[in-house]
């Protein structure tokens, strides 16, 4: 494969100022990215910014909220004024506050959801205009497995996570047009959220931020896909992807709860079970089994 550059090209990631996003910010600038390196902490923002300079680089440091969109108005607007242009975004700030549903108070569950959900929106929007301008964007969503599959006292964190999957499904949807892909990050990586979470052994050393950042350099790069949830981490990377299966049809006559239950074995089965890509796709095959069985029906066939 001939080497993956992004010369040319002016990224902004977000809470870069450490671990993963700054893991992400160097892999980016190492290719050939201009970085505007976001983090509430100014000192961390430009800290990784300054590394990236002294590598030979370029660098910006900011420190907007990813949840004040006036503040990354801000952010983006500075960048075209420098830039002239912004191609990639990595929607990376994040936020825990753990603790199992029965204790979590309402204000602990807003506030993850305002930094990694409401926060990726933000920022996405800030940059959609001058990226259907210029008829060329990269925009990363980050979620997590714990959204995915779920984990113990993080339903905030969860719910979160999957809604930047359904932000990534619709905002591909409507990029396509404009040349902006749309892709979703699942990373597992030893950082200062991460610590205490899983039980520190050697195989856990091996999940540094810097093992996931070649799979950032693919979702923002010419040849990114799209609309793709990549799972990275300790160097494996791998697809996770939502499928439906075929399920059963029942005649209005057997529309009931025991006969749902009575057909779950067939329901449930995962042979030619289907990703859609759109969601019409589910109605176009509840409207076709509705009609076969209309058509069955008056031609008397039951």
């Amino acid at each position: 494969m001939p080497p993956v550059r992004l010369d040319g090209r002016v990224a902004i990631v977000t809470g870069a100022g450490n671990g993963l996003g700054r893991a992400h910010a160097m892999a980016l600038a190492v290719r050939g990215a201009s970085l505007v390196v976001n983090d509430r902490d100014p000192a961390a923002a430009a800290m990784v910014a300054d590394e990236i300079v002294a590598l030979g680089g370029t660098a910006i440091a900011d420190s907007a909220d990813v949840a004040d969109a006036d503040a990354v108005a801000g952010m983006v607007g500075r960048t075209m004024t420098d830039w002239g242009r912004v191609d990639i975004l990595v929607n990376n700030a994040g936020n825990l506050r753990d603790r199992s549903f029965a204790k979590m108070a309402p204000a602990d569950f807003r506030a993850v959801i305002d930094v990694h959900l409401i926060g990726s929106m933000v920022c996405s929007r800030a940059v959609w205009r001058a990226m259907c301008e210029q008829g060329y964007g990269r925009i990363v969503m980050t979620t997590s497995s714990s959204g995915l599959y779920g984990n113990f006292g993080q339903s905030n964190y969860g719910a979160a996570k999957m809604g930047v999957v359904g932000l990534m499904n619709t905002l591909s949807l409507e990029g396509q047009k404009y040349g902006i892909r749309i892709n979703a990050l699942a990373p597992m990586a030893r950082t200062a959220m991460t610590e205490g979470i899983v039980q520190e052994s050697a195989a856990f050393g091996m999940m540094t931020p810097e093992s996931v950042a070649a799979g950032i350099v693919v979702l923002c790069c010419d040849d990114a896909p799209d609309r793709t949830i990549l799972c990275a981490g300790g160097g494996t990377f791998a697809v996770a992807r939502i499928i439906e299966t075929q399920g059963i049809f029942l005649p209005p006559e057997r529309v009931s709860p025991e006969a749902v239950l009575a057909g779950w074995s067939r329901l449930i089965d995962e042979r030619n079970a289907a990703r859609y890509d759109v969601a019409r796709a589910q109605t176009v095959k509840f409207m076709d089994n509705a009609r076969a069985w209309m058509a069955r029906h008056e031609a008397g066939g039951g």
